[in-house]
């Protein structure tokens, strides 16, 4: 890995930066080759973490680029069709239904039940994840591709998505009791948080989630985008996509939202969320 400086470097570092990061090169060792060439260290460093961070929302307004997720009404995903219920522009939303069948979601909350812990949030000035005050649940996590049952699942949700697998994060299971809830966030990691950084080091920033509901919930715990006026209902098996990460670097504030309470009933859900370069690089 070669740092080609001329005279129209500062066009083309953004460039040799991403290209870099997309063929696996570690965050580290572009900050080193970017200094062994004369680059100063901490002007390299912003500059790497600035293309992972993604650009402030509203620092400039957001474009709406072709979603990944095909366009046709029934979408092949790894091993089912899945047919698509409704599609929403701005922001990307797509609610897709049948991704998980019931005997998948039924099986997916025993193996998450002994596993469960109280949900925790990341700290945006120290990156460490500490108890949640904006969020009542308890989840936990699997790891990509964990067991052949856990692998298929991924690769469903990789293909509908259109997004590699080797991008995705694993798969989170959340529950929530009576009055469980999670207060309005967003998905992708704060570029003006120094938190973000531990996180954003291995894959970059976060460009899209899907979250596929287990059960039916009997009254409340929507996931309502706040900013948008738009709210779903969870309906097991059921799936919403939506995308924040554009192909300029930009993230979309549109797709800020919340899980409503749960009023009467539980809820069971699976998040699952995708990074812009490969996890492990």
């Amino acid at each position: 890995m070669t740092v080609a400086l001329d005279v129209s470097w500062r066009g083309r570092i953004k460039s040799w930066i991403e290209e870099n990061l997309e063929q696996g090169h570690s965050v580290d060792s572009i900050i080193e080759a970017m200094t062994n060439e004369g680059l100063n260290r901490e002007k390299s460093t912003i500059a790497v973490h600035s293309l992972l961070r993604g650009e402030i929302p509203n620092a400039s307004p957001y474009e709406y680029d072709p979603s990944p997720v095909s366009p046709d009404r029934v979408v092949h995903a790894h091993d089912r069709m899945v047919p698509v219920l409704l599609r929403i522009e701005k922001p990307q939303l797509i609610l897709f239904d049948s991704v998980f069948s019931a005997d998948e979601c039924d099986r997916v909350i025993e193996m998450a039940r002994n596993r469960l812990r109280p949900s925790a949030t990341i700290d945006p000035a120290t990156g460490l994840f500490e108890q949640a005050k904006n969020r009542a649940s308890e989840s936990c996590m699997f790891g990509v591709s964990e067991s052949p049952f856990i692998d298929t699942l991924d690769r469903r949700i990789s293909a509908l998505m259109n997004w590699p697998l080797v991008r995705g994060e694993g798969l989170q299971v959340v529950h929530y009791g009576p009055g469980g809830r999670y207060a309005r966030h967003f998905d992708y990691f704060s570029p003006a948080d120094p938190g973000s950084i531990p996180h954003l080091v291995g894959g970059g920033q976060r460009t899209a989630t899907l979250i596929a509901y287990l059960n039916d919930v009997e009254s409340g715990g929507e996931t309502f985008f706040s900013r948008a006026g738009i709210s779903f209902s969870p309906r097991k098996g059921q799936a919403l996509y939506f995308r924040y990460f554009n192909n300029c670097g930009q993230l979309d504030p549109a797709t800020q939202h919340a899980g409503q309470p749960v009023l009467s009933g539980e809820k069971w859900i699976i998040n699952k969320w995708m990074r812009r370069y490969d996890i492990n690089a």
